[in-house]
């Protein structure tokens, strides 16, 4: 599957008392994460089939959000909903079997920002997905059998001397029927020299048909715990409670080379000037923001709404009539998908687009806010920017990589807030 969900009960950091650095300790650790494709074809057209899967695949993991706070907590989140489980059309699941079945696989189609990651003693390697957007972890077992797992690096909890079975199981559906599922667990995981003990997270023993052409084992969640459906804290908020590392801030520069995630500080290498900071609305579970507005040229096109921050995803959100007041202001768009949500704009556009928290503007390169072409030859393109009702309410929006590709992103659980600088 082309899955973008892909690298807690809510933890007040900011009056935890945690374990001082050693003088030997590292104030952070860079973490190199794989090139990551877009939407595009090789001969520079859109992926549409690409996308509607992904599109599918973000409304059912916020759905699944969603359901775990109302299971954590009794309630949604104001102005929240979950929404029927979304489906991707057979006609375009057929095709998507036949090019998987085409074993024809390069770095142009690695789609998530993974990294390595081991668990157990002796250490069990993984490659999952770095993911703002989710809370848990979760990899395949050793138990988990069939073609999709066949193909992923399975953990066996017998093999570790640290591996402990807590009561529970672990379970998410999809749209298709399929679900991942298992038992809980517990055992020390470890991400470039950070290591943690008594990690909770789950070894399915059944992997959804959704992630058959996913190239990761499995998902490490890093927003709150509020949305978690172990109900646990996930690795980073564990990493600084155990003082393992020395802030409770972790970053993300993401690019088609030299991808980083940074855990326990920022990268300076990486941005120039001080990072703006937004506070976070606590409430919901998400790196979400207040404030925010779109721009075409010099003015605002829509204002004051919430912004979540997903590296989970590659498509920009938003409700479908506000994302249609942004598109009115580009001649010659047109809404091509209305199902989905996307449009067509003119491939040469010189006007800028960019979003602003009330502070300076972080503008999109064309590049990153094109998708593709319409077709081979013609002069509209794709955009980014999707109309689509998530269920995260009716004036929040959720951007994706599309966004973060532009800028250096800065989390910060001690501030409850997230920063944006430009790049160097």
């Amino acid at each position: 599957m082309l899955r973008k969900l892909c690298v807690l009960v809510l933890v007040a950091l900011s009056t935890h008392t945690h374990c001082a650095a050693s003088p030997t300790e590292r104030h952070g650790i860079p973490i190199a994460l794989p090139k990551r494709s877009s939407l595009t074809k090789l001969d520079g057209t859109f992926d549409h089939d690409k996308a509607v899967v992904q599109t599918v695949a973000t409304q059912n993991k916020h759905r699944q959000n969603l359901i775990n706070y109302q299971n954590n907590f009794g309630h949604l989140p104001q102005g929240m909903e979950i929404k029927p489980p979304a489906t991707v059309p057979p006609h375009i699941q057929t095709r998507l079997k036949k090019r998987q079945a085409e074993a024809l696989i390069d770095e142009d189609e690695d789609e998530l920002w993974a990294g390595a990651f081991s668990i157990g003693n002796p250490p069990q390697n993984f490659l999952v997905d770095f993911d703002t957007g989710s809370s848990d972890l979760w990899i395949p077992s050793s138990s988990c059998k069939g073609s999709i797992c066949s193909a992923k690096h399975k953990y066996n909890a017998g093999n570790s001397s640290t591996s402990k079975k807590l009561s529970g199981t672990f379970s998410i559906s999809y749209g298709d029927g399929s679900t991942v599922s298992g038992p809980i667990l517990q055992d020390t995981v470890t991400v470039a020299g950070i290591k943690v003990t008594t990690q909770t997270f789950s070894a399915v023993t059944e992997l959804s048909t959704e992630f058959g052409m996913d190239p990761t084992d499995g998902i490490s969640g890093l927003a709150y715990p509020s949305i978690s459906n172990l109900g646990a804290n996930p690795f980073f908020v564990n990493a600084f409670s155990q003082g393992v590392v020395s802030s409770s801030e972790f970053s993300m520069f993401l690019s088609t080379s030299g991808s980083e995630l940074y855990l326990g500080g920022s990268n300076p290498s990486k941005f120039s000037g001080d990072p703006e900071f937004h506070d976070v609305d606590t409430s919901t579970g998400f790196w979400q923001i207040r404030g925010a507005s779109i721009e075409f040229g010099s003015s605002p096109v829509v204002s004051n709404f919430e912004t979540i921050i997903d590296s989970g995803t590659t498509i920009m959100y938003g409700p479908p009539t506000a994302v249609k007041t942004f598109y009115a202001k580009i001649p010659g768009s047109k809404l091509v998908d209305e199902k989905n949500g996307f449009y067509s704009f003119p491939c040469g556009i010189t006007s800028k687009i960019s979003f602003s928290w009330g502070g300076k503007s972080f503008i999109l390169s064309l590049q990153n806010f094109s998708l593709g072409k319409t077709e081979d030859g013609s002069t509209q393109c794709i955009g980014a920017l999707a109309g689509l009702n998530l269920g995260l309410g009716s004036n929040t929006w959720l951007l994706g990589d599309s966004f973060m590709k532009n800028v250096y992103t800065v989390f910060s659980f001690e501030q409850n807030a997230v920063g944006f600088a430009n790049l160097v």
